[in-house]
């Protein structure tokens, strides 16, 4: 017995102690500020991680929102200074070959090993050298199902959007790079041509689309709307999907058999950083079991972290038996979007604005 209260007193004081270390913990010391700026999507995290990360690292986040990859590069561009980013896979690339990323901390960084599958050796940054994936997700089609039979929709894909039978009661959301995919794919092309005369035949397509099903051109407010059975159809992100279906039962997911976009958004460190110390703090710490759950069961996107994916998809998990939380990997026609030149951008840009004003 006294053996026993000589442990537990020795256990108090080691607790004692450790409270008096953290008491003393500077974080200016540590990191050189108590200040970290990340800037990411908006409905993109459960706020209670970086409520957590504050208490436990004794700094503030300044948290900041953009709602498309171009928007945030704008921002860098205008000389803005973040300390994380999330931007997806083509934008990376794109800031990779522009030397506007600085590499990670490999011995912060240090449990890649967490990563999912799906989300190893991607060709924008094979080795992770300026990179860890965040969320992921296809681009599909949610549907009613008392509406449309899912042995139809199956059968239609991507030609769905050109059924006239369901004018009235399309969403489509108002993204030119995820809508000429559409078209592409419908075509049989790649998501990442550049001749002229496939990009010539998806404009076609979609203006096609514009008179066959009339839709309604949407950005987030689609995730809502479907909830709420308001249309038939809509293109949206798995992620949102996965919302979706478990907010509705009638509601169904389909990547389509003509292939889709797979998007990785993923946690980079710009090259103007001021705290990239704490950064890769962060990047490390969201990367972890109990952060990764926290915010994929939150937004319902797919987690990178594949524990974390297996347990919210497994029987007992938050998104078991939905069909749009996992992302479907390894089909040969589903592509990841590559960076583009600043033309053919603006080629989509012009051509999707015809698009939605009818011409």
């Amino acid at each position: 017995m006294k053996r026993f209260w000589a442990v537990l007193a020795m256990l108090c004081m080691l607790a004692a102690s450790a409270g008096a270390l953290a008491a003393d913990y500077d974080p200016v010391a540590e990191f050189g500020s108590d200040v970290l700026n990340v800037y990411n999507w908006g409905e993109y995290i459960d706020k209670q991680v970086l409520t957590d990360f504050e208490k436990e690292y004794k700094v503030r986040v300044n948290y900041s929102l953009f709602s498309s990859n171009e928007e945030m590069y704008t921002k860098l561009l205008s000389g803005a200074s973040y300390d994380v980013l999330v931007p997806s896979d083509y934008m990376i690339e794109r800031l990779i070959k522009e030397n506007k990323l600085q590499p990670l901390d490999r011995e912060v960084v240090n449990n890649l090993d967490n990563l999912a599958e799906g989300v190893r050796n991607l060709d924008y940054d094979p080795d992770n050298t300026y990179s860890v994936p965040y969320l992921w997700q296809t681009v599909g089609i949610v549907y009613d199902t008392t509406k449309i039979d899912p042995a139809e929709m199956e059968e239609q894909g991507w030609s769905a959007f050109l059924n006239p039978e369901y004018s009235g009661h399309v969403y489509m959301y108002d993204s030119e790079r995820d809508a000429f995919m559409v078209a592409l794919k419908a075509l049989g092309y790649s998501a990442n041509t550049d001749d002229p005369d496939e990009l010539q035949a998806a404009f076609e397509w979609l203006r096609e689309m514009d008179k066959a099903v009339h839709p309604s051109y949407v950005t987030d407010e689609v995730i809502d709307a479907m909830a709420n059975g308001e249309k038939w159809m809509a293109l949206v992100y798995s992620g949102d999907a996965a919302y979706i279906l478990s907010e509705n039962e009638d509601m169904g997911y389909l990547a389509p058999k003509e292939g889709t976009n797979i998007s990785i958004d993923a946690m980079v460190i710009p090259a103007n950083a001021t705290n990239p110390k704490l950064a890769n703090v962060f990047i490390r710490y969201i990367l972890e079991y109990d952060a990764s759950l926290r915010i994929s069961e939150e937004v319902g996107y797919a987690s990178a972290n594949a524990q974390v994916l297996e347990e919210l998809s497994g029987e007992d998990g938050a998104y078991a038996g939905n069909d749009a939380y996992v992302p479907r990997a390894g089909y040969d026609l589903d592509e990841h979007y590559i960076d583009i030149p600043e033309s053919l951008r603006s080629q989509y840009s012009s051509m999707w604005i015809k698009v939605k004003l009818h011409e």
